[in-house]
Parts: C-alpha cells; structure tokens; sequence
C-alpha cells in the first residue's frame, strides 16, 4: 500500500483537477493548492506573461522548482499544471511522495471546456482542438506512467468524483 499523505492531480488542461481537487481537499480536511495559481502568486504575473517573457522553457522551469517545494509539505490536495509530467524529474518526484490520479478525458470534451479560455497559453492558435489531440498523444503515456488511480472522464459532477476517488484512496492507502 501506498503513503498518501499528498495527493497529486495530474492530467490535461480542462480535466478537472482544479474543481475535483478542491473538493476531495474538503472532504479530506486537507490543504488544496493549484500549482498554476502558485506559481502566479509567487511570481505575481499571470501565466500567459511569462510564456511571453519566458517561453515554455522558462515557464517550466518554474513550475518545476513548485512543484518540487510544493511537494514537501504534508497533508496536500495539489493540481499540478497539464505539462508537469514532461520533465523526468516531475514524474519522479510525484511518483515517490504522494498519490497520483490521472483525471483522463478526450481532447474533443477538452475543447469543449477551455475553447472561451484566454489563460492557456498552448491554445492560442488557429486550431485549439488539434493542439490538444497532440498534446494528448503526447503526454497520456507520461500521466498513466505515473498514476495509482487513472479515472476516464465524462458524465459525473465534479463532487461525485471526488467521492469516487475518496474511495478509491480508501481501498489504495495505508491508513
């Protein structure tokens, strides 16, 4: 059985990791941080800027060093942002200090979710959908690689999934 002192949301932007972390947060009496929002607060610049100022390698530079000082703190419910597992060292360090549940759903229910959204840098272009199918194809792999719990996404509110996973963490931890 597995420590699950941290729990760690992975999956694509639009899954659900914020709402369904949140709520599991509540239900835990655990602290929720989003990653993203961190690393905004600490910055105190929005995300879309620093990819302008930074580009991506420079965004996830810092989203790294978070998530890793994120990941030393205990009893914490963490969305991590959709590009976290890319690098190596992310995956590893979710894998070995806490739980990881992969929030799975198509790139076309995705889209359906972010398209009015300015705040996702990756999906300023001239076709959203087709950049979230290749981000998907991409980083699938890499989030199943990790996860205890993957949950295919689709037909249940928010809170109906956090309970689902609440379960599921019953079944998957060591008290």
């Amino acid at each position: 059985m597995k420590t699950c002192d941290n729990i760690y949301f992975v999956g694509m932007m639009g899954a659900g990791k914020t709402t369904i972390g949140r709520h599991l947060a509540r239900r835990l009496k655990k602290r929720f941080v989003d990653c993203d929002h961190e690393i905004e607060a600490r910055t105190g610049v929005r995300i879309p800027l620093i990819f302008e100022i930074e580009g991506e390698v420079g965004f996830r530079r810092r989203e790294s060093q978070v998530l890793y000082a994120l990941s030393e703190e205990h009893e914490l419910v963490l969305a991590t942002g959709g590009g976290a597992v890319l690098d190596p060292n992310n995956r590893k360090r979710l894998a070995d200090t806490g739980l990881v549940i992969y929030l799975c759903a198509q790139p076309e229910e995705l889209y359906a979710r972010t398209r009015h959204d300015r705040n996702r840098p990756l999906l300023q272009v001239a076709d959203p959908l087709s950049k979230l199918r290749e981000l998907y194809s991409q980083r699938d792999p890499l989030y199943r690689e990790i996860a205890d719990i993957v949950l295919e996404g689709g037909g249940r509110t928010p809170l109906a999934v956090a309970r689902l996973i609440e379960q599921e963490i019953g079944k998957t931890c060591k008290p």
